[in-house]
């Protein structure tokens, strides 16, 4: 059975989302910002305690990846038509089958809301109880994706909420990579606590699961296996490989460049710049292709100083490391 008529009567979270967005938009900036962290934060944490599992993801860390894998799985084995496929995020308002996924960084803007409650030492409450994943990225690799995110696929509502808590908003039409990557508050040095700060938050949770998107990359069916298993839940092989394979990058890739994709995060934004995609280049080690030998060092110190070392080694950053020469920085970089 179609999802799309009963989804059209219950409403769905995005619907829920963009009336907050779209009746506090007449607000002055001050309050319009406040409302929005307010509500949206509240809509964020009844998201995360109606779903089976929480992914802690930083954006760029494959966090919407792992969400189609999932929503994959259940939707096959539900027997939800191909078609519906391409509103994946709301098949769970219709049915209740389908598990939901709360894909949150917890750090930014309204997000953090689901993050305090899974703090050490914050008060008891569901969330604290529920199966939460930890996907990684090595730094590096976050900070390039993260430049094309900000200034390429990020909301202008979302834009609005990060800048709000920076000293220095970042303006996302004037800003090279360099300077967003090495200087700006939400460059480098933030992802590393980001990562430290989620680190050492999984401790203190009952059901945890530390994993990488270059883990993610190397073994999507290993690490989709302990995903679900940590849910309580299991899938043959042959399912598991058929979600893999709907989820590589080629696949994925191909639908957004289509529109295929109705709603999620995965909708196709500017079909003439490929840096734009949400799909856009999967690489690991990708971020030496933006930078000079000399900027490439300098970053890898950084994080080889300040990054926890479960994380070091998560990364394979605590071995020897071979000198590998960058590529010549991207044109305007």
């Amino acid at each position: 059975m179609s999802f799309i008529n009963p989804l059209r009567r219950i409403g769905s979270d995005n619907a829920r989302k963009a009336a907050i967005i779209t009746t506090t938009a007449v607000l002055p900036r001050s309050l319009r910002v406040a409302r929005r962290k307010a509500r949206l934060g509240a809509l964020e944490v009844d998201i995360a305690r109606r779903s089976s599992l929480i992914i802690i993801a930083h954006p760029k860390s494959g966090n919407t990846w792992l969400k189609v894998m999932l929503t994959r799985l259940y939707s096959k084995r539900h027997g939800i038509p191909e078609a519906d496929f391409a509103r994946y995020p709301a098949l769970a308002d219709a049915n209740p089958e389908i598990p939901r996924f709360a894909a949150t960084n917890g750090w930014y803007s309204y997000e953090r809301a689901v993050g305090d409650k899974l703090q050490p030492g914050a008060p008891d409450s569901e969330l604290r109880h529920k199966p939460v994943v930890l996907l990684a990225r090595n730094p590096l690799d976050i900070a390039v994706s993260w430049y094309f995110q900000f200034t390429k696929r990020q909301s202008s509502h979302k834009q609005e909420l990060i800048n709000a808590e920076l000293s220095h908003p970042v303006d996302r039409t004037n800003i090279g990579m360099w300077e967003f990557v090495r200087e700006s508050e939400i460059g480098l040095p933030s992802l590393i606590r980001f990562l430290n700060h989620w680190d050492a938050a999984l401790d203190s949770l009952d059901h945890t699961l530390l994993t990488s998107y270059e883990a993610l990359r190397r073994e999507p069916a290993q690490v989709l296996r302990q995903i679900t298993e940590l849910m309580g839940d299991r899938f043959s092989d042959k399912e598991i490989n058929e979600a893999v394979e709907f989820a590589s990058f080629d696949n994925l890739r191909k639908l957004e460049s289509e529109g295929f994709f109705r709603s999620g995060g995965l909708t196709l934004r500017n079909a003439g710049d490929p840096e734009s995609f949400k799909v856009r280049r999967a690489k690991v080690g990708g971020y030496r292709d933006y930078f000079s030998e000399a900027q490439a060092q300098e970053l890898e110190q950084l994080v080889r100083r300040e990054l926890s070392p479960r994380l070091q080694a998560l990364f394979g950053l605590d071995q020897p490391q071979e000198d590998t020469p960058a590529a010549p920085a991207a044109a305007g970089q």
